[in-house]
């Protein structure tokens, strides 16, 4: 028998579903999260998936914005989370292992910009390795924008912590831009201004 798209579509149209609850009750519905099954009273097939080329990011200290290049970078990647289960090989259980939840890591968030003469990302990195000061770990979002420049997600790193900066390559033959990095860890990972 087919699948029939048109009732999937208008089913989820009009459902939200309960993906969680109050740990101990069985993931009975009371205290989890909601997803709607529609954003904006649309289908989820009938949203314009969003394009990569178009993002900001912002550094924040106890909820003021610091201007760290003005969030003007080129490329961000790392974006992720990764949960390890742990595996229980029960007794008896001869048909696979049990999988139970594991810790959560996360990557290390990679910021990429072209090189001019400001030294914000290297002062940063700097001065958080103790030599010259002090330096505060900040907070990071990364807003994702539509094609008309509104913001539609903001990822969020919490405590971020500048672990490497890596300076553009020098060649005397070469003509392309200079490319400086800064690599960040953080405690983190999350989506901002949900549900």
């Amino acid at each position: 028998m087919p699948f029939d798209a048109s009732f999937s579509a208008s089913a989820s149209a009009s459902a939200s579903f309960d993906i969680g609850g109050s740990p101990g009750n069985g993931g009975a519905s009371g205290g989890g999260i909601k997803i709607p099954a529609a954003t904006q009273n649309e289908p989820e097939n009938l949203l314009a998936p969003l394009h990569v080329f178009r993002f900001h990011i912002r550094f924040k200290k106890d909820g003021s914005e610091v201007p760290v290049c003005s969030g003007a970078f080129a490329e961000c990647s790392g974006l992720e989370a990764t949960m390890e289960p742990k595996q229980i090989k029960a007794g008896g259980h001869n048909y696979g292992v049990i999988q139970r939840v594991g810790r959560t890591s996360f990557a290390t968030v990679v910021l990429k910009r072209g090189m001019t003469s400001t030294r914000d990302l290297w002062q940063w990195f700097h001065l958080v390795n103790g030599q010259t000061g002090y330096a505060y770990r900040m907070s990071v979002e990364i807003d994702m924008q539509d094609g008309a420049g509104n913001t539609v997600l903001t990822w969020g790193l919490a405590g971020a912590l500048p672990v490497k900066f890596k300076a553009a390559d020098l060649n005397a033959k070469g003509t392309d831009v200079g490319i400086e990095e800064l690599h960040l860890a953080h405690e983190g990972l999350s989506l901002l201004g949900g549900a």
